[in-house]
């Protein structure tokens, strides 16, 4: 699937550029298109090489985010629901590619609880879960995504993240520039 998505990136092209932001944008999203292709070109199965990772947060209470979630009914109910101010959630990371999935990981803060993904956390998360789970997998010439999100892209978690997989690394100040709005 990945493979036609990136096949079709460039007849989408015009498409995207109509739909985006900024002028930078389109240029970065243009050479990270151009980049993908040449991959592909020198190397058939790339796509079968991206380790796609990202976060979801469930709240706890039954709330689901409506700008990230669509729900198409005939009727429109509208239903007024009161939902308090800061309501727990759970933060889970997981990350996937062609040779499986690499098991959700919740994040806790120090106490056990539920809690967000901030610096500190995602590079504990990296050291003590992910990096261990890759050690199971053969993972040669693994390419790891990962999206502009703050914890992501400090320059600690760039660093460590580089440490393992070197140039291999799609982000947002990564040697492969993630493009700002694309799809996780």
């Amino acid at each position: 699937m990945l493979e036609t998505v990136i096949e079709n990136w460039t007849s989408r092209l015009d498409y995207i550029r109509a739909c985006r932001g900024s002028p930078m944008s389109k240029v970065i999203f243009k050479i990270f298109v151009e980049w993908a292709q040449n991959e592909i070109a020198l190397v058939p199965d790339f796509h079968k090489r991206i380790l796609f990772s990202d976060e979801a947060h469930f709240w706890l209470n039954g709330y689901v985010n409506k700008q990230n979630c669509r729900i198409w009914s005939e009727a429109n109910p509208q239903v007024y629901v009161e939902t308090p101010l800061n309501p727990e959630k759970l933060t889970v990371w997981c990350a996937l590619w062609a040779g499986g999935i690499i098991d959700p990981y919740f994040f806790k803060n120090d106490e056990g609880h539920n809690a967000t993904a901030n610096g500190d956390r995602y590079r504990a998360m990296i050291t003590n879960f992910f990096i261990p789970d890759l050690n199971n997998h053969d993972v040669q010439e693994l390419w790891f995504q990962q999206d502009g999100a703050t914890c992501h892209t400090a320059r600690a978690t760039i660093d460590l993240v580089k440490d393992t997989f070197g140039d291999h690394l799609i982000s947002r100040f990564g040697p492969v520039n993630w493009p700002p709005r694309s799809c996780d």
